[in-house]
């Protein structure tokens, strides 16, 4: 009886995991979560999923990376790095990927090799085009400069993501 209990628990955390790593949007069929950026220079942030909910607050920079969360009609739950969030419509994101750098001086290597010349240093806060992603590197453009970034030192890219 054990044995039956504990290959049924295995079954359902196999099946409850499965379903996660699979969800999708019910409005785009794409991925929840998933990466987008502020297409606007000028987003409001709502309360709930309409024009009639509030505003708590209001994004100002275009291309930040957010994380999309959930959907409903034309609106989206996203959440920046610092973990507020709220309803922005669908019209004020794109799909062009964008990351944040999350540590001061953050080298921009001419290859995925610390080891490689340094092209730039960016500070904390820049926000640059995503580019391929292996396990430890992002290539990102910033500021007329390109170059691969240690992706542990982005937001905007999740720890496992690979990019071509």
């Amino acid at each position: 009886m054990f044995r039956h209990l504990t290959t049924a628990c295995i079954a359902l955390i196999l099946t409850a995991v499965s379903a996660w790593a699979e969800e999708r949007g019910p409005v785009t069929n794409l991925p929840l979560p998933r990466y987008v950026s502020m297409k606007a220079a000028e987003g409001n942030v709502r309360r709930g999923p309409s024009l009639s909910h509030r505003i708590d607050w209001v994004y100002k920079r275009r291309d930040m990376p957010l994380e999309v969360t959930a959907e409903y009609g034309h609106w989206r739950r996203v959440r920046d790095r610092d973990g507020a969030g709220g309803w922005v419509h669908y019209s004020l994101l794109s799909g062009v990927r964008t990351a944040i750098v999350e540590t001061d001086m953050l080298a921009l290597y001419q290859s995925p090799d610390t080891n490689s010349k340094v092209n730039a240093r960016l500070e904390m806060g820049v926000v640059g085009r995503l580019g391929e992603c292996g396990l430890d590197w992002c290539e990102m453009t910033t500021g007329g400069h390109r170059g691969w970034a240690q992706k542990s030192a982005l937001w905007g890219v999740a720890p496992d993501e690979l990019r071509d």
